[in-house]
């Protein structure tokens, strides 16, 4: 399988560096990272990669606050989609770290299973989401609980995007190295985030209510803004104080905003890199995204 993977790597590296993506398949575009199918034999999986690790040590420093992260996941009684880490060689020397997961049926994941879904259905999966974030989200165990990271599997509800390891130490320190978080963002933009917005945009990960705000306002992005009411009314009944349909509609605005505004710089970056610097962009990037606000 390694040596499967090192294909993989070579051909995102032949995209970055010849702007063709036509070897390689996108399954889908987040925020910040992509991710791409890799069929191994007979088995498909959903390959993410990581932002490229400059030496071994912070290779293990991340694969031990990740397994620790599924760990604690799996403690709290959260079902996550089977997940592993792998490693092979970039081209410039630098270690590439793929996060590999069985790839599931587009039709199970939270945002088209809703699209199709009954009001009785949608009823007990906002219900059942509520009751997971509340019980696993703690000032120490962290969660992106939008929509677009959860799967309904033959009736069970599954959680998928557990790249970022969201774990804090009883000192309320990350135990994931932050800077992998960053590396991602444009070189001039790092340290504004670093020092003004990293810590906001992390607490909110850590407080049940504002995972429920955040997942409530993915429903306006993935074009689900229909069922709001109706998540608005099965959420509350879980969360104090009670969340409104206009808080909902000025977080996911603003978080909207921020994200666009990264976007735009990431792409004039990408832009300076290859024609000014005459070097590949490290990252694949979403193209125009609707946000619906």
């Amino acid at each position: 399988m390694t040596a499967d993977l090192a294909d993989l790597e070579a051909r995102v590296e032949h995209a970055l560096a010849s702007t063709d993506a036509s070897a390689i398949e996108v399954l889908g575009y987040g925020e910040i990272s992509c991710v791409l199918a890799w069929r191994a034999g007979p088995e498909a999986w959903a390959a993410k990669r990581l932002p490229l690790f400059d030496t071994e040590a912070r290779v293990e420093a991340y694969e031990q606050a990740f397994d620790r992260y599924l760990e604690a996941l799996s403690n709290a009684g959260l079902s996550v989609v089977p997940t592993r880490v792998e490693t092979t060689p970039a081209a410039d020397g630098r270690i590439a770290a793929w996060c590999l997961q069985p790839m599931l049926d587009p039709d199970t994941l939270g945002p088209r299973w809703l699209h199709s879904a009954d009001d009785n259905c949608a009823r007990r999966l906002f219900d059942r989401l509520a009751e997971i974030i509340m019980a696993v989200v703690t000032p120490r165990l962290g969660l992106d609980g939008q929509l677009s990271n959860w799967a309904v599997v033959n009736d069970q509800i599954v959680y998928f995007d557990v790249t970022t390891p969201m774990l804090r130490d009883e000192e309320g320190r990350e135990t994931l190295d932050t800077e992998l978080f960053l590396a991602s963002l444009p070189w001039a933009l790092r340290g504004l985030v670093r020092r003004r917005f990293l810590d906001q945009i992390l607490d909110t990960y850590y407080d049940p209510r504002e995972t429920l705000i955040d997942l409530l306002g993915n429903l306006i992005k993935e074009g689900l803004a229909d069922r709001l009411p109706l998540g608005l009314e099965r959420i509350n009944r879980h969360v104090t104080p009670a969340i409104g349909e206009a808080e909902v509609r000025r977080y996911y605005r603003q978080d909207a905003q921020m994200y666009a505004l990264i976007q735009r710089l990431r792409r004039l970056d990408r832009t300076w890199q290859r024609r000014v610097r005459r070097r590949p962009y490290p990252f694949l990037l979403p193209g125009r995204v609707e946000r619906r606000v």
